[in-house]
């Protein structure tokens, strides 16, 4: 077994907000050479670094919006969103939590702060990936995973070294608790200062790094600080990250699904004529209703 090398650590650009309750800093698709197809199959992913949102009567967030083709996933680090869909999924999603949303055939859906989270204010921290969907599956029924802290697995690590959140696929032989269509690894790993984790993947995935809280070093030479992107070559199976203090990291590793993509918007299918029935379904009501 190899190396895993570090390809990139990118600087978060300049955020923008995406609705009103949203203040993100985009990492996939970007100008760092992360666009959909390398990065396959996380084909977005905004990070919501610590923002501190004054108090509102009015909450905060996304109004209806059409998806098709793929999945949102939400990790909650700090503050509450409150979610609903036309297909009858929603709920309230706080600190720890994961919302995993299967858009596929088309969903209209609102994502907005908690309603008390937005009277009182506060620290508001989260990360959103869109997750591609199989040429099969993307016309599949919709569906919701609403995934509790208390219902993630947790690994502890030897020596008090921290733990590892398994949110889909496997860490030391653990499963994750989230249904994925494709292999996927999702992990949040949380390890106390000099504390060292081990992770494996085969070369051929797409592997990447979150950097949330504290900061890093990676394979024991190369250091990332708090809200960096690491993106590593698929040229190796093995990486460790060293936490150089307490540290928080969102550790992603996906089997490329290798097919056609054609995106617009909130649609991500493989064909353009595929994109324009997409348009064509929303646009006469296909995606259900939602206020």
């Amino acid at each position: 077994m190899s190396t895993k090398k570090v390809e990139l650590i990118v600087s978060p650009a300049t955020p923008h907000f995406v609705g009103d309750g949203f203040r993100v800093h985009n990492f996939i698709p970007s100008k760092f050479r992360l666009d959909m197809k390398r990065m396959d199959p996380f084909i977005m992913l905004d990070y919501n670094s610590k923002y501190d949102f004054p108090a509102s009567e009015n909450p905060k967030g996304v109004g209806v919006h059409p998806h098709r083709g793929f999945e949102t996933v939400t990790v909650a680090y700090q503050g509450k969103i409150a979610h609903h869909d036309s297909n009858g999924g929603g709920g309230i999603i706080g600190e720890g939590d994961v919302q995993w949303m299967t858009a596929a055939s088309g969903v209209l859906h609102k994502e907005y702060h908690e309603e008390n989270f937005s009277k009182n204010g506060g620290v508001f921290q989260m990360v959103q990936l869109w997750i591609n969907l199989p040429a099969k599956d993307k016309m599949s029924a919709p569906k919701y995973q609403a995934i509790k802290n208390d219902k993630i697995t947790k690994v502890q690590l030897a020596n008090n070294a921290g733990e590892v959140e398994v949110i889909a696929g496997e860490y030391k032989n653990v499963k994750g608790i989230a249904s994925t269509f494709s292999p996927i690894h999702m992990l949040n790993v949380k390890l106390n200062k000099g504390a060292v984790a081990n992770f494996s993947y085969p070369k051929e995935y797409n592997t990447a790094i979150v950097i949330i809280e504290g900061g890093i070093k990676i394979n024991n030479n190369e250091n990332a600080p708090t809200d960096h992107f690491v993106l590593f070559e698929n040229d190796g199976e093995n990486f460790k990250i060293e936490a150089n203090e307490d540290a928080v990291v969102l550790v992603l590793g996906g089997k490329p699904l290798n097919e056609p993509i054609a995106a617009r918007g909130p649609f991500v299918m493989n064909t353009q004529k595929e994109l324009v029935q997409a348009f064509d379904d929303f646009n006469n009501g296909k995606f259900g209703y939602l206020e």
